[in-house]
Formats: C-alpha cells, sequence, structure tokens
C-alpha cells in the first residue's frame, strides 16, 4: 500500500494546526505546501472542500538518502494530504514512506524509508489521541 490515513474529528484549519505540530515533535519540517483547493478555483474554475498536500522532511534522513543515491532524492519529501471530509471532520493520509524508498535497490536507502515510516506512525497515533 502506498499510503495509511485516519480521520479527525476537527474541522480542516484546527486537523491542519494540529498536523503541523505533531510533524515538529518527530522533527518533520513542511518543506511544500499545496493549496489544491486554490489551484483548482484559479486554474479550473471549480469549487472542492479544502485540501493540502504537504511536502514533511527531516534533513537528517533525506541527507542520508542522497548521500547514499543522490537520485533518490527524487522520492523526497514524503507528502501528506489533509482534507476536508465535511465541516468537522478532516482526513489526513500519509504517503508511505517503506513503501516508496523500497524502489530503490539501496538496503540504506530502504532503511531510511523504515525510520521515516515509524515517524510518521508516531504522527499519526498523536493525531488520533
Amino acid at each position: 500500500m502506498y499510503e495509511f490515513n485516519l480521520t479527525l474529528e476537527r474541522p480542516f484549519e484546527s486537523a491542519l494546526q494540529r498536523v503541523r505540530e505533531c510533524l515538529m515533535e518527530e522533527q518533520l519540517g513542511i518543506v511544500s505546501e499545496v493549496d489544491v483547493q486554490a489551484v483548482f478555483r484559479a486554474k479550473l474554475e471549480k469549487t472542492i472542500p479544502p485540501y493540502r498536500i504537504l511536502g514533511a522532511c527531516n534533513p537528517l534522513l533525506a541527507e542520508r538518502v542522497i548521500e547514499e543515491e543522490p537520485n533518490a532524492g527524487a522520492l523526497l519529501p514524503c507528502n501528506l494530504v489533509v482534507r476536508a471530509l465535511d465541516a468537522e471532520r478532516t482526513q489526513v493520509s500519509f504517503m508511505d514512506p517503506e513503501s516508496v524508498l523500497s524502489l530503490s535497490p539501496s538496503a540504506p536507502v530502504r532503511q531510511v524509508g523504515r525510520e521515516a515510516k515509524e515517524k510518521l506512525l508516531r504522527v499519526a497515533e498523536r493525531l488520533g489521541q
């Protein structure tokens, strides 16, 4: 499977803030953010519920991947989707870094994928509390 997810009983903005906090607790910074709702509105004149793609990264883990296999940077960062299901519920979907980095033939790169997944699972656990 390429992702794992959970549903939070929180409105979108509250959930998004909590996701940011939990990522930081695992030393995962947000290095990119795409507001898909705004892009669709501007480019397609289409209205969708709030939907963000966050690129989360731990520089020390990323450094290990890039030093071992420079082109594996194409598999970084770890992406998360935060999307409103309705006014009171938000789904958070995590890219499975173990699955993605298993595309590399390098054992050290695959090990980073396992470590990154452990971090994201802890983030998901905190979010679910």
